[in-house]
């Protein structure tokens, strides 16, 4: 399995959201001109679609940029809206909770998911 790091100093979220059909030289952008940072820091940024149930995530890991994926089947990730800011500061672990479906706010999950086949 591969997942952010518990013990990663910043994530930050980009709270507006994102076309999803966008790919790395995309969202390297919208780092540097939407959330005004670099996106060869060694921070992960997050990024959600507009029905919340797409999350990418962008991170520049030396000598190039990797990009993660997730796509929930039935439910939404719980993103902060209700923020003033552009940008919402996470840590590693806050991460990986709301990539496992938590409300941030009220640390209550998604319900398990199980299937036997994709067809």
């Amino acid at each position: 399995m591969m997942r952010p790091s518990h013990e990663l100093p910043k994530v930050y979220l980009c709270r507006e959201p994102v076309d999803m059909r966008k790919a790395i030289d995309g969202l390297a952008v919208l780092v540097e001109a939407v959330l005004s940072m670099s996106p060869f820091e060694p921070h992960l940024f997050a990024f959600c679609n507009r029905r919340r149930d797409k999350i990418k995530i962008l991170y520049f890991e030396g000598n190039g940029f990797v990009l993660w994926y997730k796509r929930l089947e039935k439910q939404r990730f719980y993103w902060p809206l209700d923020s003033d800011v552009d940008v919402i500061t996470l840590s590693g672990q806050e991460l990986n909770w709301l990539l496992d479906g938590y409300d941030l706010s009220q640390l209550k999950p998604h319900r398990k998911l199980s299937y036997t086949t994709v067809l």
